[in-house]
C-alpha cells in the first residue's frame, strides 16, 4: 500500500462523507468540464424524460410525480452523493413496490413511506453499513431483477393493449386472469401504437445508437395519435396534463399510527434502494475506474427521499441504465446529474403543456423495452451452468419476488447462499494426520518437512494439520477427528498455520478438545496460531496448562521433549 494511502477502516469521518463533488472542484474545475457535464446532463435528461413520467404512472403515481423525484431526487444525488457519476431518480425496480404501497395506503402513505425510507437510508450511511451490502449473493441480484421485470411487463399489458379494467389487482395471479376477462376491450390502435414504439426503440438502438431513441418514438407517438385522432388514452385524457412548476415544499401527513402502518414499506424501500444505488455506482467505477464512496451514498440518497417527498415525489435511488448513459456521455463528474435535473425542471416550466399529448400506449411500449432489458440474460446463463447451488438461489429468488414478496424474496435468496457459502467452505476445510506429511518429496514443497518427520518417528506425539477456515460450518467434522486421541499418546499437536480464520465456534471446539485431552494425561499444543486466532484462544482459556502455544511444530517437539526429560 502507498505510504500516503489511508486505509478505509481507519478513514476520518470528513474522508468517508465527504461529496464527489468536493473532490471534484478541488481538482480543479474549468470551461472545458462544464461543457463535457452540460451535453452528458443533457444527454440523461433526454432519456429521463419518458422514463420518469412512464415509471410513475406504471407505479400508481401520477407522471408530474415522476418528474418531481427526478428533478428533485436527481439534483440532491449528484449534490451530496460518493460517486461521480451516479444518476438518481424514479426506478423501475421500485413500480413493485410503490404501487403495492399506493394501493395499501394511498399516495400520502407513499409519500410518508418515502420520507421515513431516507432517514432510514441516511441512518445506514452514517452507521457505515454500506459496506455490509456488497454481500448480497450475485445469483440473489440477478433473480429478483428479473422477477421485478416480469411483473413490470406484466403491469403493461393493460396499457399496450389498451384494455378497459376499473380495478387491476396487483397480485400477478390475480392480474392475469382479469385483464384475459376484458379481453374483448383491446384497442387496436394502441397496441400498434405500443409495437411501433419498441420497434422505433430497438431500430434506433441498432442504427443509432447515440441517438436518445426513447425521447424520440414518443415525441413520434404523441404526433401520430395527436394527427390521426386515434383513440387513445394520453397523459391529458387521464390525468389532466402535468403542471408548469415545482410544488411549495411541505411534510408529509404524518401520526403515529400512519408511520406504524406504513413502516413496513419504508423499509422494503430501503432495502431495495441501497442495493440499487450501490449496484448502479459498482457499474459505473467498472466502467470508469473511479471508486465510490459507498456510506456517502447512502447518506444522499437518503436526503434525496426526504426532499423528494417534501416536494410529494417517490421513491428515488441510483438508476443503472441513466447513469450508464451519463458516463459514456462523457460525464466529468456529480455536475452533470445537477445539470440532468436542470434540464428536466426546464422541459416542465416550458414545455409542460406538451406533455399531455403523450399516449400512455407509448409510455407502455418504453416500459416494455425497460423490462426486457432488466433481464441479464448472459448472467442467467453462466449461473445455470455454475452449479445447482447458484441455479437453485437464482430461480427461489425469481419465484418469490414474482409470486410472494420482493423483501421476501431478497431475505430467503440471501439465506440460502450464506447456507450455500458456509456448506462448501465446511468441505474445503480438512485435517490431515502426521503420516500423510511426510509422505512427499523434500523438493515437492518449499516448507521443510522436518518437524514433520521428526512428530512422525516418534509415536508418543500425534500431530494434526488443519487447512481452511475453523469456523461454525467445520467444526463438527473436524472435531469428530480430533477426539479420535488415544491415551497413550504423550502430546497432541495442533497446527494453525494453513488456517486463515477462526470463529468462537472453533475456538470452543479446541477448548473441549482440550480438557479431554489433559483429562486423559495427553498435552495439547497449538502452533502456527497467527495473532486474531491467539488471542480468541486465550480468550477462551486456552493457556498453560490447558493447552500450550508454540510458533512451529519444531518448536512444539522441542517442548515435549524438554517437558519429558522431567517428571510428567
Amino acid at each position: 500500500m502507498h505510504p500516503t494511502q489511508i486505509p478505509r477502516d481507519t478513514a476520518s469521518f470528513a474522508e468517508l462523507f465527504t461529496p464527489k463533488i468536493v473532490t471534484v472542484l478541488r481538482e480543479g474545475y474549468g470551461a472545458r468540464q462544464l461543457r463535457a457535464d452540460a451535453l452528458a446532463g443533457l444527454t440523461v435528461a433526454i432519456v429521463a424524460l419518458p422514463l420518469s413520467m412512464a415509471i410513475a404512472i406504471a407505479s400508481g403515481a401520477t407522471p408530474a410525480q415522476g418528474l418531481y423525484t427526478a428533478i428533485v431526487g436527481g439534483f440532491l444525488v449528484s449534490l451530496l452523493g460518493g460517486s461521480r457519476f451516479q444518476i438518481g431518480g424514479p426506478a423501475g425496480a421500485f413500480i413493485v413496490l410503490v404501487a403495492a404501497t399506493v394501493a395499501q395506503h394511498g399516495l400520502d402513505g407513499l409519500i410518508l413511506a418515502t420520507f421515513l425510507s431516507g432517514l432510514m437510508l441516511a441512518a445506514v450511511g452514517f452507521l457505515r453499513l454500506g459496506t455490509f451490502i456488497k454481500f448480497v449473493p450475485f445469483p440473489v441480484t440477478v433473480g429478483f431483477t428479473a422477477g421485478i421485470a416480469v411483473i413490470i411487463f406484466a403491469s403493461q399489458i393493460k396499457e399496450v393493449f389498451g384494455l378497459t379494467l376499473e380495478s387491476e389487482p396487483g397480485e400477478l395471479l390475480e392480474k392475469l386472469p382479469a385483464l384475459w376477462s376484458v379481453r374483448d376491450s383491446v384497442t387496436p390502435a394502441a397496441f400498434v401504437v405500443a409495437v411501433a414504439v419498441v420497434a422505433v426503440i430497438q431500430g434506433l438502438r441498432h442504427w443509432r445508437p447515440h441517438w436518445p431513441g426513447m425521447l424520440i418514438a414518443v415525441v413520434l407517438a404523441g404526433v401520430a395519435v395527436a394527427a390521426l385522432g386515434l383513440p387513445i388514452e394520453t397523459i391529458g385524457t387521464r390525468f389532466g396534463g402535468i403542471p408548469s412548476s415545482l410544488p411549495m415544499p411541505r411534510l408529509p401527513a404524518m401520526s403515529l399510527e400512519r408511520i406504524v402502518a406504513v413502516l413496513p414499506a419504508a423499509l422494503s424501500f430501503t432495502l431495495l434502494g441501497a442495493i440499487e444505488s450501490l449496484l448502479s455506482a459498482v457499474v459505473a467505477d467498472g466502467m470508469t475506474g473511479r471508486r465510490h464512496r459507498s456510506n456517502c451514498e447512502l447518506v444522499a440518497q437518503g436526503a434525496a427521499n426526504v426532499g423528494a417527498s417534501l416536494f410529494t415525489g417517490f421513491c428515488v435511488t441510483g438508476t443503472i441504465a441513466r447513469t450508464a448513459t451519463n458516463v459514456r456521455a462523457g460525464a466529468h463528474g456529480p455536475v452533470a446529474g445537477m445539470l440532468h435535473a436542470g434540464f428536466l425542471l426546464a422541459f416542465m416550466l416550458v414545455a409542460a403543456p406538451l406533455a399531455g399529448f403523450i399516449p400512455l400506449a407509448a409510455l407502455a411500449g418504453v416500459l416494455a423495452v425497460v423490462a426486457w432489458n432488466m433481464i441479464e440474460r448472459p448472467a442467467i446463463a453462466i449461473l445455470l451452468r455454475s452449479g445447482w447451488g447458484e441455479a437453485t438461489v437464482l430461480a427461489v429468488t425469481f419465484l418469490l419476488t414474482i409470486f410472494r414478496d420482493l423483501t421476501e424474496a431478497i431475505v430467503v435468496g440471501f439465506a440460502l447462499g450464506s447456507v450455500l457459502f458456509i456448506h462448501r467452505m465446511s468441505r474445503a476445510t480438512a485435517i490431515t494426520a502426521q503420516a500423510p506429511l511426510v509422505g512427499g518429496d523434500e523438493a515437492d514443497s518449499a516448507r521443510p518437512r522436518g518437524a514433520y518427520t521428526e512428530a512422525a518417528a516418534d509415536p508418543d506425539v500425534v500431530v494434526y494439520r488443519i487447512t481452511g477456515a475453523l469456523f461454525f460450518g467445520a467444526t463438527a467434522s473436524i472435531g469428530s477427528v480430533l477426539d479420535r486421541i488415544q491415551d497413550s499418546h504423550r502430546a497432541l499437536i495442533v497446527d494453525f498455520s494453513a488456517v486463515p480464520f477462526l470463529d468462537a465456534t472453533g475456538a470452543n471446539m479446541i477448548e473441549g478438545l482440550a480438557h479431554k485431552s489433559r483429562g486423559r494425561g495427553v498435552e495439547l499444543w497449538l502452533t502456527g496460531t497467527d495473532r486474531a486466532s491467539r488471542r480468541l484462544l486465550l480468550t477462551h482459556g486456552l493457556r498453560p496448562p490447558l493447552a500450550r502455544h508454540a510458533s512451529s511444530i519444531a518448536a512444539a517437539m522441542a517442548g515435549v521433549r524438554r517437558r519429558a526429560a522431567g517428571p510428567r
